[in-house]
């Protein structure tokens, strides 16, 4: 049987795989579309995602190591911006 990750480990597997699958390095997706054509900003969607990986990448950078709450919530922050984005048509 396989022993799970660190939470450090995990926190840094979560961050690498939405940094994969989420346009974060694309700046055409940090603009506000034409009026009244978006549902929900991904400008604003992706700034969040964006200030979040970042505050980790540093916190763990500076020793912190994040609970088992924190992956979660991070995860599931990611999970309904993803969905956010689809509705969008930016993803």
């Amino acid at each position: 049987m396989a022993s799970k990750p660190k939470p450090t480990t995990a926190m840094l597997q979560l961050i690498e795989q939405v940094k994969l699958e989420l346009p974060l390095d694309e700046p055409a997706n940090f603009v506000c579309g034409p009026e009244g054509s978006c549902i929900g900003c991904p400008k604003k969607l992706l700034e969040l995602v964006d200030s979040e990986l970042s505050y980790w990448e540093t916190a763990i950078a500076n020793g912190d190591t994040p609970l088992l709450g924190d992956i979660s919530r991070l995860g599931k922050l990611c999970k309904n911006v993803r969905r956010g984005l689809k509705r969008s048509g930016v993803l």
